[in-house]
C-alpha cells in the first residue's frame, strides 16, 4: 500500500518549469535553454497531440500585424535555426495568395504597398505557374518570407533536441496545482524558480476566473488530408480570398471590409462556418486542406459532416479538380479570445501564456523570449 507521504516527495527542480509540451511550451524551453537556465517540461500526454500537430505547418509570418508581426518576425529566425540544429523538415517556399475576384486582388494590392517587397503581386498566369489552381484566377500575391514545416514531425524534433540539451521532460504527467515556486503533479512535486503555464485552450482548467475575464473560448476546426489530384509538387502554402478575412495584415487594408461584405452576401454559409480556404502540401505529397471555425467554451462532441463537404467542395474548386480522395479527417482545437495573445501573471513567478488566435506555430518562438524577459524583470 502506498503511503500518503509518498505524494510529498520531490520529483524534480529547475529554474523554469513549463506545463505543456506543445509549440508554445517548447518555445519557452528553447528561449530558456538559450539563457542557460535549467528547464523541466510537464506534459499530460505521452507526446504532444494537440493543436501543435493538427495544423497546416504554415509559418504565415507576412500576413500578421501589430504584436503578432513582431513575434512572427523573430520566430522566423528561430525556425530557420531549429531546422538546422534540430533536424526538422522546413521549406522556405513562401505563400501564394490566390485572388479569384477583383476585390480580392485590390486587397492584395493595398497589402503589398505596405510591406516593402515582402509581398510580390502576380498576374493569373504567374499564379498558375507556381501553384495548381482552377479557372477564374485574376491574380495573386507571393509572400516569399513564409515557410512550411511538417507539424507532425516538428514539435517532436524540437522536444528531442531540447532533451539533448538537458531539458527534462515528464511525459504522461498532469499538473494538479501551481503555486509560486512549486508545481504539484500526478507524479510528485517540482520545485520551480518560475513557472510558465502553456496549456493552450485548457487555461480554464487551471485558472477559470482568468479565462472568464479574458473571454476564452475553444475554436474547433475541421481539416482533412487528401491525395494530390494533380500529382504536382506544390512548394508554397496556398491561401484564398476567404483567407483575406482572417489575417490581421489583410484586415487592416481599406478595401477589405467591402470584400467581407461581398463574401458574406454571396457565400453566407461559407463565411458563417468561418471558412479559411487554404492548403499546404505534406512531404509525402498529400495535401492538408481546410479549415472551418466554430467557437464555444464547451464545444459539442459531435462532428457535422456538412462542414467536411463544404471544405472538400471548395478545395476541389480552388484546385480545379473534379473530386478529392480523403485520406484522413480530424478536429483541431485551439484557444480563442478577443486579444490574440493571453499573457497573464496570476501569482508571483507564474505566467499563463496562450496564443488565442490560431497562430501559435507562427508566433510562439518570438513571443517566448519576451515572456521570459518579463519574468526576469
Amino acid at each position: 500500500m502506498t503511503s500518503h507521504l509518498s505524494w510529498d516527495r520531490s520529483l524534480d527542480a529547475a529554474d523554469l518549469v513549463i506545463v505543456g509540451a506543445g509549440v508554445v511550451g517548447l518555445a519557452h524551453a528553447v528561449a530558456a535553454v538559450d539563457r542557460g537556465m535549467s528547464v523541466v517540461v510537464v506534459e499530460r500526454d505521452e507526446r504532444a497531440v494537440g493543436a501543435s500537430v493538427r495544423n497546416f505547418g504554415h509559418g504565415c509570418f507576412t500576413a500578421q500585424d501589430g504584436a503578432a508581426l513582431r513575434y512572427a518576425t523573430a520566430a522566423r529566425t528561430a525556425w530557420l535555426r531549429l531546422a538546422k540544429e534540430a533536424g526538422l523538415w522546413l521549406e522556405e517556399s513562401g505563400t501564394v495568395v490566390v485572388a479569384r475576384a477583383d476585390d480580392e486582388y485590390a486587397v492584395l494590392e493595398e497589402f503589398a504597398a505596405t510591406r516593402d517587397g515582402q509581398a510580390v503581386l502576380l498576374d493569373g498566369g504567374r499564379v498558375a505557374e507556381r501553384v495548381p489552381v482552377g479557372p477564374g484566377v485574376v491574380g495573386g500575391a507571393w509572400l516569399p518570407l513564409d515557410v512550411r514545416v511538417d507539424p507532425r514531425q516538428a514539435v517532436h524534433a524540437i522536444a528531442a533536441w531540447l532533451a539533448g540539451r538537458g531539458v527534462r521532460f515528464h511525459w504522461a504527467t498532469s499538473a494538479h496545482l501551481v503555486e509560486p515556486g512549486l508545481v504539484t503533479t500526478s507524479r510528485g512535486r517540482i520545485r520551480a524558480g518560475n513557472v510558465v503555464m502553456a496549456v493552450g485552450h485548457d487555461v480554464d482548467r487551471h485558472f477559470p476566473d482568468l479565462a472568464e475575464r479574458a473571454g476564452l473560448r475553444r475554436c474547433v476546426l475541421r481539416m482533412l488530408r487528401v491525395a494530390d489530384p494533380h500529382g504536382r509538387r506544390v512548394g508554397p502554402a496556398v491561401l484564398s480570398g476567404f483567407s483575406l478575412l482572417r489575417y490581421g495584415g489583410f484586415r487592416s487594408c481599406p478595401t477589405q471590409p467591402a470584400l467581407r461584405a461581398r463574401l458574406e452576401a454571396e457565400q453566407p454559409v461559407l463565411t458563417g462556418i468561418g471558412l479559411n480556404l487554404m492548403f499546404t502540401q505534406r512531404p509525402d505529397g498529400d495535401l492538408t486542406i481546410g479549415d472551418t471555425h466554430g467557437y464555444a467554451v464547451t464545444p459539442e462532441p459531435f462532428d457535422d459532416d456538412e462542414l467536411d463537404r463544404h471544405v472538400l467542395a471548395e478545395s476541389a474548386r480552388l484546385l480545379g479538380a473534379d473530386r478529392l480522395v480523403v485520406r484522413e479527417r480530424w478536429r483541431g482545437v485551439y484557444a480563442s479570445a478577443a486579444d490574440p495573445f493571453l499573457i497573464a501573471a496570476p501569482m508571483p513567478g507564474v505566467r499563463v501564456v496562450s496564443v488565442t488566435s490560431g497562430i501559435g506555430m507562427t508566433t510562439a518562438l518570438g513571443l517566448a523570449p519576451e515572456v521570459l524577459d518579463d519574468l526576469a524583470a
